[in-house]
């Protein structure tokens, strides 16, 4: 079969997974693009992105652009003369950036295209309650994962299952879906296809704080499926007043009974052996739960770090 000259372009965790894919393919990774290196953290510590971690202990050559369209970057990719270019959880591409190989740029979106184009794929099929979702690999265009589709692959959405799981899920599937692509162009067998036009295709938004607030007056089922749309990330929240202060506290996952409680969604109600939330039409309790300023933790011991529970309000 055919080899293929790549340059991969990518940043995080998800990515990292086809990258390690490609490299143990019979395709050659030429070169990887990835985010510029991040002082973070109290000491400031400098952190690579995953992909370029991988790339470095496997002496593929990095580039870390600050501006993508920078002449120099691409003469130098040029130089490559990779015959396509794969993307993964990267960032919005110029024109004279994707059109330069001759087998063009494709992308890998955790979504059954059209549906969730945007951002949070994963974390939106969960939201919504989805039962099968995928992924795709399509090819780039100007126009936000719009392109003409290459090959994609269904995976049903385990019951209960987190954005957290998914994600590892999707990752794995992901990765040989783009050595399959790879292999499919090499080969010219794969027909490119236009996406089909839907009407209102579900959106995928970036997900931003303000959106993480659970809203107790929605359903049972809708707030569970918020809570594990959002776990571990970027976790749903909502507030607690204890005495006069005032703290987040981020759920990452619970269960539900649905009744006829006849009280006002929202109401919380808690003891030392329970820790209950009203919700339109029943109960939510919290099982894993992380108060503002402290770790993580179950709901046990999460209780018995309270004395006085008849300071503990919703806010």
């Amino acid at each position: 079969m055919k080899s293929l000259k790549v340059v991969f372009l990518g940043t995080p965790e998800f990515a990292k997974n086809s990258l390690e894919a490609i490299h143990q393919s019979h395709h050659e990774v030429v070169g990887v693009v990835t985010v510029a290196d991040k002082a973070s953290g109290r000491g400031q510590k400098i952190n690579q992105s995953p992909v370029k971690v991988f790339a470095v202990e496997h002496n593929i050559p990095v580039f870390q652009p600050e501006k993508l369209r920078n002449p120099e970057f691409l003469e130098e990719l040029r130089k490559l003369d990779a015959d396509v270019f794969v993307v993964v959880a990267f960032r919005m591409m110029p024109k004279v950036l994707f059109e330069m190989p001759k087998l063009g740029t494709f992308n890998l979106h955790a979504s059954l295209l059209p549906d969730y184009r945007g951002a949070a794929p994963i974390n939106y099929a969960i939201i919504n309650g989805e039962e099968k979702t995928g992924a795709t690999t399509f090819f780039i265009n100007e126009k936000i994962d719009e392109g003409n589709i290459l090959l994609q692959e269904e995976l049903p959405v385990l019951p209960d299952e987190n954005a957290g799981s998914l994600h590892d899920r999707l990752m794995e599937m992901g990765a040989q879906l783009v050595v399959k692509t790879l292999d499919g162009l090499a080969e010219n067998s794969i027909v490119e296809k236009p996406q089909p036009h839907v009407e209102h295709p579900k959106n995928a938004y970036k997900i931003f704080k303000e959106d993480t607030r659970i809203n107790w007056t929605l359903p049972s089922k809708t707030v569970h499926q918020f809570i594990l749309g959002m776990s571990p990330y970027p976790a749903a929240f909502t507030t607690l007043k204890i005495g006069e202060e005032e703290k987040g506290l981020k759920i990452f996952g619970g269960k539900l009974e649905l009744s006829n409680h006849g009280k006002p969604a929202g109401t919380l109600e808690i003891s030392k052996n329970d820790f209950k939330i009203y919700t339109q039409d029943g109960i939510y309790y919290p099982l894993e739960l992380q108060l503002e300023g402290k770790k993580r933790m179950n709901i046990k011991d999460f209780l018995n770090g309270f004395r006085n529970f008849d300071e503990i309000k919703m806010a």
